[in-house]
């Protein structure tokens, strides 16, 4: 398999793009080697500018969960195109999609949209320290929640500690009223809460993505809602990744708890840029110009992504994959597991829904820390041999893969070649 195409658009995009990339995790820093550019896709495969194809288990990090340029989807974008791009006022499609998403998340009756998982993040925080009157946050170390100041932090040793800045250029007070927790340790939180008596907000993957596909136990979430509502502090969900991926609504719901606020993306834009966080009337009317929350977006609501999302979410809830997702993630473990044993190659699987990730590791993976032992010089050897075999996976060992409903048995067989050719060049190290 040749990159040459490829490599010459990394050399050329390095001179006026930060690293030829937009995003960091497409710059292969974690894997090594240069980034693969993409030309084109289609259902369940994407094709590099090499004219290289892959089974395409990124899907844009989430939102192509119906497969590339589904049929359904596209026919509404291009009729929504030939409307306008942008009007910077108020359409229907808003309202349609709206209720919707509202109709699908118990407890949420408003609803604003934005560009991006950030804004909608920074919003709800904004959000909860506006409804609560208080200012800190607790997060949990490992859960990604967007590239925000106050959000971009990292843990100190210690289940239980103040934050430190995880990125340069942001400074200490932005982060100073950030407080971090261990995932699934409730004693972490409990902690923060008993230290402090102006926390505004909990704020949480409810099943990870970004440390890995790690899912809460039932004794970690149902207390920590129990422990927030009792203590009066706000929980966030952050669903950006979650959302409608486990079935038509959140994750929070199959967990067993229900969010105050809830933070949306990926999915709802079936490929184009967008965000939304969402609650109950009470909550969402400190959002101008109902209340004195300021926030606002000149594309927010943008008429094209809001008739994507109407689109994907309607084919969405019609296909109903998630028992296929589930039968489907359960063969590729398999697959995973065995290859893996037969090559003696230590190996833990992570999986829920339509999310699945395997980490090079002997131990349970429960949280950040647990992932961290992970071998990612191993990850980095299997990603390129998967690449090899046809087969395009995140480039990162704390990437989720992603299913999309558009996966047959004909993909599925190649997925089972492939896996067991790529651990075998693994265990051979």
């Amino acid at each position: 398999m040749e990159f040459k195409n490829s490599e010459i658009l990394y050399k050329k995009g390095c001179e006026n793009l930060v690293g030829a990339v937009n995003s960091p995790v497409r710059a292969f820093a974690s894997v090594g080697g240069n980034p693969l550019f993409i030309d084109k896709a289609k259902g369940a495969y994407i094709k590099d500018v090499d004219g290289n194809k892959y089974i395409d288990l990124v899907l844009s990090y989430g939102p192509m969960i119906l497969g590339h340029r589904n049929k359904k989807v596209e026919k509404a974008v291009t009729r929504a195109l030939k409307k306008g791009y942008s009007f910077g006022a108020s359409t229907n499609a808003e309202i349609k999609l709206a209720k919707i998403v509202c109709d699908a998340f118990p407890g949420m009756d408003k609803v604003r949209f934005v560009n991006s998982g950030t804004e909608a993040v920074l919003s709800a925080i904004r959000l909860a320290r506006a409804h609560t009157g208080f200012d800190k946050i607790v997060k949990f170390s490992g859960c990604y929640h967007g590239h925000m100041d106050a959000m971009l932090v990292a843990a100190g040793s210690g289940l239980a500690t103040l934050s430190l800045p995880g990125s340069k250029g942001v400074p200490s007070q932005a982060v100073e009223n950030t407080l971090i927790s261990e995932y699934n340790n409730l004693e972490s939180v409990k902690a923060h809460l008993d230290k402090y008596n102006d926390v505004a907000a909990v704020i949480l993957e409810p099943v990870t993505g970004n440390m890995g596909v790690v899912q809460p136990s039932d004794d970690f979430i149902k207390g920590l809602r129990k422990l927030t509502k009792e203590r009066g502090v706000l929980l966030i969900c952050d669903e950006v990744m979650t959302g409608f991926r486990s079935q038509f609504g959140g994750a929070q719901e199959l967990v067993g708890i229900q969010a105050d606020i809830t933070c949306l993306g990926k999915v709802i834009g079936g490929g184009f840029p967008v965000g939304a966080y969402g609650a109950s009337n009470k909550i969402m009317e400190n959002v101008a110009p109902l209340g004195g929350m300021y926030q606002a977006g000149t594309l927010s609501g943008n008429p094209i992504a809001m008739a994507a999302g109407i689109a994907t979410l309607t084919e969405l809830e019609k296909q109903n994959p998630y028992k296929k997702f589930d039968l489907v993630a359960e063969k590729i473990e398999e697959f995973l597991l065995s290859s893996a044993k037969k090559y003696g190659v230590d190996l833990t699987v992570n999986r829920f829904g339509s999310m699945i990730n395997p980490f090079f590791a002997s131990n349970e993976i429960k949280n950040f820390a647990d992932a961290q032992k992970s071998d990612t010089k191993k990850f980095a050897k299997f990603f390129w041999a998967m690449i090899e075999n046809g087969v395009f996976l995140p480039p990162s060992q704390f990437e989720a893969w992603f299913l999309s409903s558009s996966l047959t048995i004909r993909e599925l067989k190649k997925l089972e070649k492939a896996i067991d050719a790529s651990m075998q060049v693994v265990g051979s190290l």
